[in-house]
């Protein structure tokens, strides 16, 4: 039997658009992104500082695990949370085998189409096209990956440990987040990382560093930001967090214009790069939670706009991130060989990445409204059933992760 403070503990959380709203448009910056030269490509966040859409998503994820899980494994229903958690892991897992094998059959297909080897180097998928016995199985392990794909692996993995990471935050938050840290920083001291395929190679996104971003979101996630709210929204945080994203865009301005890489100090130069994305540098993490103190400061939860008609294709992409994002490795490859085998003009590149992106919104529509058809084969003692009823669950992204 349900007590009424187990019911309200399991009751519906209120949705908070925001992370659709952003989860939605690093969607879109994953789609523009992957596709190679697309003028496009520079309204994304990676041309003007340290992080991009990565950062968006594993941050969100974290957010939303900490969030709503944190209240339901503090009520004592821990198994609740790791079966719902589980089984989210394992729905991301599937969906990262079955868009393997798609992916790998449009690239394996365009290649023989046009008569074109180059797609099968450019994205990693001519040793499994040479040798599919054996590079299923390290698919399957997760170990062999092609490009674009590299992002879902850490978000099954972290969602996996997502139980015990939440429930060691709702007991000693500060010491978990302590732990945290200290593995990031012996990861990147020994090198520790998950093998890959082929061998010698690891996983271009390290889970031991990247736990870093998911178990701070959670820990903000569980109500500890609120406490330090006063500091991190002070004059001095967010003047420091302004003149910290000035300097990223300066710094990431010197990529595009070389002229500008004098004005920079060697020593200067020596104590930045590389600027590690496998590792998730320090600077790219900074770098976003300077933004996300911004941000948050100026858009609200009750912000009018996040109801109102302008944002709601992009909320609606974020709300289905899962599907939406495995459509976009899809969408970004077809634009990829599109402009490859026909022009790379700018108003070519202008149509496809439009075009992509309106398959996209149009494909969270279908997926909303497919949402509203009523089970009429729901049991009513079904309500008795444990697991959390939670709204807007966590997703990958987006993330790659979602996500």
């Amino acid at each position: 039997m349900i007590t009424r403070d187990q019911s309200a503990l399991l009751a519906p959380v209120e949705r908070d658009l925001r992370l659709d709203l952003f989860r939605g448009i690093g969607l879109w910056m994953i789609f523009l992104d992957h596709i190679p030269h697309d003028v496009v490509a520079w309204l994304t966040l990676r041309n003007y500082g340290f992080s991009d859409a990565a950062e968006f998503f594993v941050f969100i994820s974290g957010y939303l695990v900490g969030w709503i899980y944190g209240p339901i494994i503090a009520g004592g229903w821990f198994l609740a949370a790791l079966k719902r958690l589980w089984r989210r892991a394992a729905e991301m897992y599937v969906a990262h085998i079955m868009l393997f094998l798609l992916f790998t059959a449009q690239i394996a297909r365009t290649a023989r189409r046009f008569d074109n080897p180059m797609y099968e180097h450019e994205f990693n998928v001519f040793n499994f096209l040479s040798h599919p016995d054996e590079l299923i199985g390290q698919a399957i392990l997760l170990k062999y990956k092609p490009v674009n794909l590299d992002v879902l692996p850490l978000y099954i993995t972290l969602v996996f440990a997502a139980p015990f990471i939440v429930w060691c935050l709702v007991r000693r938050p500060n010491l978990t987040l302590a732990a945290s840290v200290v593995l990031y920083v012996l990861s990147r001291w020994f090198d520790w990382n998950v093998a890959s395929y082929p061998p010698g190679s690891h996983w271009y996104f390290n889970p031991f560093c990247w736990q870093l971003m998911f178990v701070f979101a959670a820990w903000c996630g569980i109500g500890q930001i609120g406490k330090i709210a006063t500091w991190v929204w002070s004059k001095a945080a967010m003047t420091l967090a302004a003149a910290w994203l000035v300097f990223a865009l300066l710094i990431v301005m010197t990529w595009h214009v070389p002229a500008l890489e004098a004005l920079i100090p060697k020593w200067m130069i020596k104590a930045i790069y590389p600027i590690d994305k496998t590792d998730l540098d320090m600077l790219r993490f900074t770098h976003f939670l300077a933004l996300a103190i911004w941000v948050t400061h100026f858009i609200s939860r009750k912000w009018r706009l996040l109801h109102g008609p302008w944002l709601r294709p992009v909320i609606l992409c974020g709300q289905h991130s899962l599907p939406i994002f495995c459509l976009g490795v899809f969408l970004s490859f077809s634009a990829h060989w599109i402009l490859t085998q026909y022009t790379k003009g700018a108003w070519e590149q202008l149509a496809v990445s439009a075009a992509g992106i309106v398959i996209m919104i149009g494909a969270a529509w279908l997926l909303g409204r497919t949402e509203r058809v009523p089970n009429l084969f729901v049991k009513v003692t079904e309500v008795e059933d444990p697991e959390p009823a939670v709204e807007g669950a966590p997703a990958a992204a987006a993330t790659p992760a979602s996500r």
